[in-house]
């Protein structure tokens, strides 16, 4: 197993492992979301990394916009639970 630990403020912690032996579905309306200071350096990131993202309808390196006019992307764990990153301010 694969075990992945990001701080994400001074008291909280993501941790995220890997290694099940069964994938399961995961639906993208249960996921976790986080706000970045911008979009395009993090996904200009994601790339360099790899790791494969794309919009709520399942768009590869496709950006969502909110009604709100928040952009978002979305991306699985390891283990296939989905992660959103957008750009709101709060």
């Amino acid at each position: 197993m694969r075990h992945n630990w990001f701080r994400m403020g001074e008291h909280e912690q993501l941790h995220v492992v890997g290694g099940a032996k069964t994938m399961i579905p995961h639906d993208v309306n249960i996921h976790l979301a986080f706000s970045v200071s911008s979009l395009p350096d993090f996904m200009k990131h994601l790339e360099q990394m790899g790791v494969r993202y794309g919009n709520f309808q399942g768009e590869a390196m496709k950006v969502a916009i909110r009604p709100d006019k928040v952009e978002q992307i979305y991306l699985q764990d390891p283990d296939g639970y989905w992660i959103e990153v957008n750009n709101d301010r709060f």
